[in-house]
């Protein structure tokens, strides 16, 4: 008699068990949660940090330098498909999120770390590869910048801070 009153509650434990980890699972699915904004790592179960020498990204712009104000195209190519990223322009000088983004491409949506749409992520964890982003300056000076990103390529594997080459202001006074 024992056993039969064991067997369904051993059922519901399960069950509830189960739920709470496949819950838990998608939560990252909609993209990066705020705790991602300081050091841009993933908040995943066992995740495992790779390399980033043994990355498949390339994180690019076609300008060297910009000036207050202005957009900078960003793109991120990929040899491998990835399902979630959290992107990010950095100043030099002490490593502070700046900047806003103001194109992103389909899967993705604006994040506020900082300030409103400082930081891109991803929406829906569709397989990605090329993307490209609009990125725009203070219009005050704010010094150097570089672009970072993290990438998840699934659940378990991800790659953090991939960096762009530095992005010089001009027309400091």
């Amino acid at each position: 008699m024992e056993d039969m009153r064991r067997a369904p509650t051993t059922i519901v434990g399960w069950m509830c068990m189960t739920l709470c980890l496949v819950s838990y699972a998608t939560a990252f699915s909609h993209g990066a949660s705020l705790s991602a904004c300081t050091d841009m790592m993933p908040r995943h179960l066992r995740a495992q940090l790779h390399s980033p020498s043994n990355n498949y990204i390339t994180l690019h712009t076609n300008m060297s330098f910009y000036f207050p104000g202005d957009k900078v195209p960003v793109t991120v190519r990929s040899t491998r498909d990835f399902m979630g990223f959290l992107l990010q322009a950095r100043r030099v000088s002490n490593d502070e999120i700046t900047g806003t983004f103001v194109f992103i491409p389909p899967g993705s949506k604006l994040l506020t770390c900082f300030e409103d749409g400082d930081t891109v992520t991803h929406s829906d964890k569709s397989l990605k590869r090329n993307l490209s982003f609009v990125w725009k300056a203070p219009d005050q000076p704010i010094g150097d910048i570089k672009f970072f990103i993290s990438v998840v390529q699934s659940y378990f594997v991800y790659w953090a801070k991939i960096e762009s080459a530095t992005v010089a202001q001009r027309g400091q006074n």
